[in-house]
């Protein structure tokens, strides 16, 4: 449908407005180029709200717009920055409003140099997390070194370089070369033996050297077995890989980084004439520590030797010394003596005091004036019972009801001995006991009035 449109309006001569024209030619682009694939470097990004990402896809002649639509945008995993070498695929389009050509993206990914920067940028976080290059695992150089152990390629100027700053600063050093391919596919594996062969040869440190490259070149010394073998080595290890300007995994995990292998080899040859300057300091440091030693001690000396007496007065004072000891030992027994004397006498008073006879003659007068006590106070205690009996008995008669009898009453009892109180206990022709004063009488109830009287009137 879209072809037979595009040769009929070549025949026709028809003529379009501008929206019909961008239209037409976006559906063009988007039919031939459904899907291509560029690489070039990001430039110009843009990330707005929406979560679209709009860029410049250029290289060095020429550039193209490109449109990463959000949907697509969340399946890209690196961050895109300017800059960036990437491999783009999408279709051609045409942005109508504007007649822009552009790329309609659906997958970005790195590309070249730039997969190379990504994958150096994971490797450094990864082992940065990890404590690989942090200062306390860092070991210190060591500053007269005897024996060093050089990791490198045995061709090139690299070797030679630092086997000449050697000679002219420190020839005494003995070098020892550890020969090692420094780029390649088999570069990686080579150096991590090479490591290990070098740490175990108990060289006072190594360099790691190679010369100038591109990111490409120097690949080998980013990868994470050489930055574990680094770490590994016990040895301290001065890494010199490219440039100044280069920067590798391996001079972050090494214990000092060197900008050139020549510089490398400065740092652990010590230039000769200072060595001779140090010396010189050292030798009059010795000399003047060596005189002050000497006169500190011959000072003590001579305070030892005023301070040092003769035997003979040593003695003397000895034994002046024992004679006071002896006479205060003597007062001492003396005064000791003397409380105990006192102390005995006072037990024995004491002891007198507490004898038992003394106790038994108190306890036998004790008992022969209770027992005199005993008989009086017997007679006391019955006559003052004798008295309060005869007041009881007194008490007793004025309330007992004999006495009321001997004033000339009687008490007056049931057959079963009960005290009548009241003319209702009775009833005519009961048979009751009035007890007197002296005797007793049998008598009978006639009316005992509770019934009333009733008298005929006619």
């Amino acid at each position: 449908m879209r072809k037979d449109s595009f040769e009929r309006l070549g025949l026709d001569r028809d003529i379009l407005t501008v929206t019909q024209l961008n239209g037409r030619a976006r559906l063009l682009l988007e039919d031939v180029f459904a899907q291509v694939w560029v690489e070039g470097e990001i430039s110009n990004l843009a990330k707005p709200a929406s979560g679209h990402l709009y860029f410049t896809l250029k290289d060095s002649t020429a550039q193209v717009r490109c449109a990463l639509f959000r949907q697509n945008a969340l399946r890209v995993r690196q961050a895109l920055r300017d800059g960036l070498a990437v491999r783009v695929r999408g279709k051609v389009s045409l942005f109508e409003g504007r007649g822009d050509y552009q790329l309609i993206l659906d997958s970005v990914e790195p590309a070249g140099d730039g997969a190379l920067r990504l994958a150096f940028e994971a490797l450094k976080g990864k082992l940065g997390d990890e404590g690989l290059f942090a200062a306390e695992r860092k070991v210190a150089l060591p500053a007269h070194p005897q024996r060093i152990g050089i990791v490198s390629s045995p061709t090139g100027a690299v070797i030679r370089d630092i086997i000449s700053v050697f000679r002219r600063r420190a020839p005494q050093v003995a070098l020892t070369l550890v020969p090692t391919a420094v780029q390649g596919r088999e570069a990686t594996a080579q150096i991590v033996r090479a490591l290990q062969l070098a740490d175990a040869q108990g060289f006072d440190a190594l360099i790691l050297a190679r010369g100038g490259g591109s990111l490409e070149d120097l690949w080998c010394f980013n990868e994470e077995a050489v930055a574990r073998a680094i770490d590994a080595c016990v040895t301290p290890i001065v890494s010199a890989v490219g440039h100044e300007t280069d920067v590798s995994i391996a001079d972050f995990v090494a214990d000092v980084r060197a900008p050139t292998p020549s510089a490398a080899a400065e740092l652990l040859a010590p230039h000769s004439a200072d060595l001779r300057l140090r010396l010189d300091g050292l030798r009059r440091r010795l000399l003047l520590r060596m005189q002050d030693r000497l006169h500190r001690d011959a000072q003590r000396l001579e305070h030892l030797a005023r301070r040092l007496r003769h035997p003979g007065e040593r003695l003397l004072q000895q034994s002046q010394r024992i004679d006071d000891l002896e006479q205060r030992l003597s007062r001492a027994l003396e005064r000791r003596l003397a409380i105990s004397h006192e102390r005995l006498a006072r037990l024995e008073t004491r002891l007198a005091a507490q004898h038992p006879g003394r106790a038994l003659t108190l306890l036998s007068q004790r008992l022969e004036h209770l027992q005199s006590r005993l008989p009086r106070a017997m007679n006391d205690a019955l006559r003052q019972r004798r008295q309060n009996l005869h007041a009881l008995a007194q008490t007793l008669n004025v309330v007992s009801p004999l006495a009321t009898l001997g004033r000339g009453y009687s008490i007056l009892l049931d057959d079963r001995g009960k005290a009548i109180r009241a003319a209702a206990q009775t009833h005519p022709g009961q048979r009751l006991k009035a007890r007197l004063g002296d005797g007793e009488l049998e008598v009978r109830v006639e009316d005992n009035h509770l019934e009333p009287v009733t008298l005929p009137l006619l």
